[in-house]
């Protein structure tokens, strides 16, 4: 049901891109079409436009690493952010918060929105020492707990995120980051699909990249789709020095449209993520994405994910740290064409019914209409 007239509403990031599928193509995009007026501000240096009924506005890309981002770029965001003078804000990056607990003081409603669990992510992170990372984590677990109750909502990613903010701020919900409908499906025969597996997103090691590689040589006349950017030089240098690079069609960022166009030619998508704290518990969009399209996929078999994947009947789950046992995976299931389009097709019954942005997009509204009540 579509508003009768405008309430003003802001999103606001530092750190992720305009296009962003969370943000932009499903928050902000869905908000514009039940009549919010929406803005959304980032700092990518394109430029201010309008898209999707969103108005972005730029406050520019500025140097100088992480800690110029956190400091002059949310200045920035900041400005912006009180000029638009909005209704609701909505924010999505944690160095966000002291905005957010500044805008709570003008008298605005605000939301947070928890993607990650960051206390647990700052404990995988590879490049910080031990005593480091244990440090940084129990001071930002404090922070979270100090400053979130302050905000009229938490949003969160998973409901594993949920959980634990509601005990930190009742008014806390999950919104899954659940595929678009029709947006990746295909009617494709299955027949006409090459002997190829696709793995879309970041690359990075902990993401499984180099065991990844390194099955395909348990692999005979099978392709590789890499869609995605390395974010680590070492890594990416050892694995296109690796004996199956060979076998690899690196194919570096797509947009939306490219990546429906990889996945209705592959016949698997994996999400093999390593068994660290903060992916054990996480809902990884690529394989709800694998399933919308109508793939069957191969995941790292951590129990939440082996609930998923056993539950709709549509993949395989194998050792993330194992390149025999995921080689194996993908030859199986491209040896048994039958077995893998019946997975796919479960997959995709599976998003239709239950793990869809559909659903997903109405918690959102509704805490919208509750908060403007």
């Amino acid at each position: 049901m579509l508003l009768t007239h405008y309430r003003r509403v802001v999103h606001l990031t530092s750190v992720h891109p305009r296009n962003d599928t969370r943000i932009f193509i499903k928050m902000c995009s869905s908000l514009a079409e039940y009549g919010y007026a929406v803005s959304l501000i980032v700092a990518d240096g394109l430029g201010d436009e309008v898209k999707n009924g969103v108005s972005i506005f730029d406050v520019g890309a500025r140097g100088g690493g992480r800690l110029a981002r956190m400091t002059k770029t949310v200045s920035f965001v900041f400005k912006k952010a009180r000029d638009l003078d909005a209704d609701i804000y909505h924010l999505h990056d944690p160095e966000l918060i002291p905005i957010g607990l500044t805008l709570k003081k003008l008298g605005k409603i605000v939301i947070f929105d928890a993607h990650e669990d960051l206390p647990k992510q700052i404990l995988g992170k590879p490049y910080l020492c031990k005593p480091t990372r244990i440090v940084l984590s129990k001071i930002f677990l404090w922070y979270e707990r100090w400053s979130c109750p302050k905000f009229d909502a938490v949003i969160t990613a998973t409901p594993f995120i949920r959980d634990k903010f509601l005990k930190i701020n009742p008014n806390t919900l999950d919104v899954n980051n659940f595929p678009l409908l029709g947006e990746l499906s295909n009617t494709s025969e299955w027949v006409q699909k090459e002997d190829e597996v696709a793995y879309v997103g970041g690359i990075a090691k902990i993401r499984g990249t180099e065991e990844i590689v390194a099955a395909l040589k348990y692999t005979q006349g099978v392709r590789l789709n890499l869609a995605g950017q390395f974010s680590e030089k070492a890594l990416e240098v050892k694995v296109k020095n690796h004996s199956a690079w060979s076998k690899v069609n690196e194919l570096g960022f797509l947009n939306r449209h490219q990546v429906h166009e990889v996945l209705a030619r592959s016949k698997a998508g994996i999400v093999t993520l390593h068994p660290v704290i903060n992916y054990l518990d996480a809902l990884p969009v690529k394989m709800f994405e694998y399933m919308a399209a109508g793939i069957p996929v191969i995941a790292s078999n951590f129990p939440v994910w082996n609930e998923i994947v056993d539950g709709a009947q549509c993949g395989l789950c194998v050792d993330p740290l194992d390149p025999k046992a995921i080689g194996e995976a993908i030859q199986y299931l491209v040896d048994h064409p039958d077995e893998a389009e019946t997975m796919g097709k479960n997959g995709r019954l599976a998003v239709e019914e239950k793990y869809n942005w559909v659903i997903e997009e109405q918690k959102l509204l509704k805490t919208y209409e509750d908060l403007l009540a």
